[in-house]
């Protein structure tokens, strides 16, 4: 699909494509099938400005606005989207410092997240705590100049080869309603933290582990904006960010599954004529291509929504909605197309279709999703 872009950010795009042939596709393919940290790729990204890519440059990133990063998202996903998950966790971690750090935070903290000295995520999800994040357990209590933490975090990405997460606690257990307890801290890795990695069927490379706390302890300057109980709500803005990317990785990996499986129909051949001169393959295509563009359409407007500074929990979760679906759907009739090739570990069709249901699982699911678009058409429409 065209779309009018700027100078600066062709420029940008293009040095990401470079990027993908030069450093990703080569790769990508034994890397996933090894489940092997992609770490040159890694450092690739660091030289490119990547893990700075939405920072203001006020504090060393690069500036894009979120329209970019999402294209940029698309276009890395579509070659490997586990790389794509090394950028999203750790800018949602910048974002919250960004919008809600004290300045002195700011200028600590910021640079060095986007330089890639420090990468991280975020540290939210429990093994009873996933779509409620009030649920949470994981308690920091006071202790003169440091808060110690106890609690188990899941399913946290970047967790092993990276050394900081925004830290999601519970500050007041007994508070009500529950998120005035919650708070959120720069928390970097340290004695009193085990991290365990899990096993996934997909999106393999990339680091996701269980994090044990026990006893450990953050500076209370960490506290993100200094003041106890407004975690949740920080949290919560850096979700609209999270799930613009993860849509965008859904636009990517459908697409993958698209050309893959166009190329492969005009090449296979079944009662003497090519697949895709048959109408059910035909079929197939058009819907993949159709449900592929309106899915970047979707992820374009809630990004639009994002950088004028609109609330876009509904744009964002219909595109989160929309394009993750489109990806399952994509990469299964991708399969069905591609029949035993597609099975084959030789082929990248059977790994598109092991990392589309993690989109529509994490970063809130595709039911919780339906919720948000629903309220949110309601408390916009009243009568």
């Amino acid at each position: 699909m065209s779309t009018i872009i700027g100078d600066e950010d062709a420029i940008v795009l293009d040095s990401i494509d470079n990027f993908i042939k030069h450093d990703v596709l080569p790769v990508a393919h034994a890397l996933e099938y090894g489940d092997t940290y992609p770490t040159a790729i890694v450092e690739k990204m660091k030289e490119l400005g990547l893990f700075g890519a939405i920072i203001d440059p006020e504090y060393g990133g690069v500036g894009l606005s979120v329209k970019t990063y999402a294209k940029i998202i698309e276009k890395i996903s579509e070659a490997w989207m586990s790389v794509s998950g090394v950028l999203n966790s750790h800018l949602i971690m910048a974002t919250a410092v960004q919008r809600f750090g004290t300045e002195e935070q700011k200028r600590k903290w910021l640079p060095r997240f986007a330089s890639g000295e420090l990468r991280g995520g975020v540290g939210l999800t429990e093994p009873d705590a996933g779509t409620d994040l009030q649920a949470i357990r994981t308690k920091a209590v006071r202790d003169g100049k440091d808060y110690v933490v106890n609690g188990v975090k899941t399913w946290i990405t970047n967790s092993m080869y990276g050394n900081v997460l925004a830290l999601l606690v519970k500050t007041d257990p007994h508070a009500q309603p529950r998120h005035k307890g919650m708070s959120l801290f720069i928390a970097e890795k340290g004695e009193g933290m085990t991290v365990r990695k899990l096993e996934k069927l997909g999106y393999r490379g990339i680091d996701t582990n269980e994090i044990v706390y026990d006893n450990y302890r953050v500076p209370a300057e960490n506290l993100i904006g200094g003041v106890e109980g407004k975690g949740l709500k920080q949290i919560l803005s850096g979700l609209e960010l999270g799930r613009i990317n993860v849509a965008a990785r859904g636009v990517g990996l459908a697409r993958a599954a698209l050309k893959e499986s166009v190329a492969y129909a005009q090449v296979r051949k079944t009662f003497g004529s090519p697949i895709a001169q048959h109408q059910a393959i035909q079929i197939y295509l058009a819907d993949m291509a159709t449900r592929t563009e309106a899915s970047q359409l979707l992820v374009q407007a809630a990004a639009e929504a994002y950088d004028q500074g609109k609330r876009c929990d509904m744009e964002a979760g219909m595109a989160k909605l929309f394009a993750t679906e489109t990806a399952v759907f994509n990469t299964m009739t991708a399969m069905r197309i591609h029949g035993a090739y597609g099975y084959s570990k030789d082929f990248n069709i059977e790994r598109y279709y092991r990392d589309a249901p993690l989109l529509a699982i994490g970063e809130g699911t595709n039911e919780l999703q339906r919720i948000i678009i629903a309220r949110q058409l309601i408390e916009r429409n009243p009568v």
